[in-house]
């Protein structure tokens, strides 16, 4: 008998293909969607093609495992919520993270949308992370049994109604055996590399992208903490916090970008201790492991994909905005980044990072 069905975002990477194994062989009825999100070659040379080719892989992974598939244009919805922002927050001086924004508003709110129109029960993807009910009765994303994939991080702002209606099988597994399972079941893509780039600048060339899209953007001045001329900086989409490679300052020693300053078009340059605080503040604040983000929550809190987390204190100071209290300083708080917080393997919520404080 089905346990139901679920619409599978099938990327034609191995994760999702894996994803769709699993389900079939758990019982579920299986239909594979591949989401085209970004087509526009004359911006960026390469990216319609990786598309169709995505598209390709995953329709022969569909046509191997014997299950239904589609493809669904959601360039529009992708261009409105998470290109449209990703060039927006560079442009004032912020480092966003757009998986964060697609996760929510695309992948889970526009394929949700496309599962009810289906008719399905649940919506599944290939992420490494669990989703669990908590004794709270709330659902939340937990830590993936792979440490290095885990993409938890990425997924802090899903809603309840999402959480409830989702299934992550890869989320049990190590990426090692992952690779086994699609071996053993002679999965067409099994050998396929990771993308590990965003998906729709795969050259990695952000500011490229944004002066295709914007034109060419001022140059500025690179000043010192106390507001001291150091030298030209070749515009502020080109920098992030805590960078310290490609500056053309010869100042005999590490420096890196302390702060980006989008009013005066200038980008400060420290050393290497001015990077690292205590606090920050964030908002943007969604909770989903927990009802409410509340002072004197102990959290650890991660501040961007690649950090470890570190023990906090939250502390809020508005409807919408709190402060993070670190036990011990953190390197390079970046502004537009998320700070994701866990209480043990769940994620509790998380927020933007507005700027450190002290």
């Amino acid at each position: 008998m089905s346990k139901g069905t679920v619409i599978l975002g099938l990327s034609g990477g191995v994760d999702s293909s894996v994803a769709a194994f699993l389900l079939k062989e758990q019982g579920y009825e299986v239909i594979g969607i591949t989401m085209i999100n970004f087509r526009e070659q004359s911006l960026s040379p390469g990216i319609c093609d990786a598309s169709e080719k995505s598209a390709a892989d995953a329709a022969a992974v569909a046509r191997y495992l014997g299950i239904p598939h589609m493809t669904v244009d959601f360039t529009r919805k992708f261009e409105n919520q998470v290109i449209n922002h990703f060039v927006a927050e560079y442009l004032n001086g912020r480092t966003p993270n757009p998986c964060v924004v697609c996760n929510r508003f695309v992948k889970w709110e526009a394929m949700l949308a496309k599962c009810r129109e289906l008719g399905g029960d649940y919506l599944a993807t290939g992420h490494y992370a669990r989703i669990e009910r908590l004794k709270n009765g709330r659902y939340a994303v937990m830590r993936s049994a792979s440490a290095q994939k885990d993409q938890t991080y990425a997924l802090y702002r899903l809603t309840q109604e999402q959480l409830s209606r989702t299934l992550m099988p890869v989320g049990d597994f190590p990426k090692e055996e992952i690779r086994r399972i699609a071996e053993r079941a002679g999965i067409p893509v099994a050998d396929k590399p990771d993308s590990m780039e965003i998906c729709f600048i795969p050259d990695k060339d952000y500011a490229g992208f944004i002066e295709r899209r914007c034109g060419a953007l001022p140059k500025g001045n690179y000043v010192n903490a106390k507001g001291e001329l150091l030298g030209q900086h070749e515009g502020i989409i080109h920098y992030t916090i805590g960078q310290r490679k490609g500056l053309g300052l010869a100042m005999g020693h590490p420096v890196f970008v302390t702060e980006i300053r989008p009013k005066t078009n200038e980008v400060v340059i420290g050393e290497k201790e001015e990077l690292f605080s205590s606090t920050l503040l964030c908002n943007q604040l969604s909770a989903m492991g927990v009802e409410s983000l509340d002072t004197g929550m102990q959290v650890q809190a991660k501040i961007r994909y690649n950090h470890k987390g570190a023990s906090a204190v939250l502390e809020r100071v508005g409807e919408d905005e709190l402060i993070c209290r670190f036990q011990e300083p953190q390197r390079a708080v970046t502004p537009g980044q998320a700070v994701v917080f866990y209480q043990g393997d769940a994620v509790a919520g998380g927020g933007t990072i507005k700027g450190k404080m002290a």
